[in-house]
């Protein structure tokens, strides 16, 4: 599968600037894996705070772009996505092996270790020109938005 683009991310993704951490998916295999890409600017907003004479992405913007490519991964061709939400229900192992820094460009490679209807464990690691910058598994459920708004 060729790569997909921001327009169709955002057609599967409910996240908008400043919250959507996934700029390009680069391959898909369906419910088995995924390899996405983020490109990290010093404009990002982040980085005014976080650090001003040391910017680093936060660690937790790390694992929310593995959990957008994983949300990804399970709604890219759910016939009722835009019905849909993910919510993330768990993260576990998270490690944070270096700092990714403005220029960078993060890879995540997200895979399912198991795959339900509605439900999926996932294990993700970022990586930074080949070294791996964080990693964890979490788990997502999928909803549906008259649920999820009551």
């Amino acid at each position: 599968m060729p790569g997909r683009d921001i327009e169709w991310i955002k057609s599967v993704l409910p996240h908008r600037y400043p919250f959507l951490l996934v700029d390009r998916v680069e391959d898909i295999v369906p419910e088995k894996k995924i390899v996405a890409v983020k490109n990290f600017t010093a404009n990002e907003p982040f980085f005014q705070g976080h650090f001003p004479d040391h910017p680093v992405v936060p660690g937790v913007l790390l694992i929310e772009g593995l959990a957008q490519a994983g949300a990804i991964l399970l709604m890219h061709n759910r016939p009722d996505r835009e019905n849909e939400v993910v919510y993330f229900m768990s993260i576990e192992r998270a490690r944070f092996r270096r700092p990714v820094t403005p220029g960078d460009q993060a890879v995540y490679e997200v895979e399912a270790i198991r795959f339900r209807k509605n439900h999926c464990k996932l294990k993700g690691r970022v990586l930074v020109r080949g070294q791996v910058a964080a990693e964890a598994t979490c788990s997502s459920a999928i909803v549906s938005r008259d649920r999820a708004t009551s």
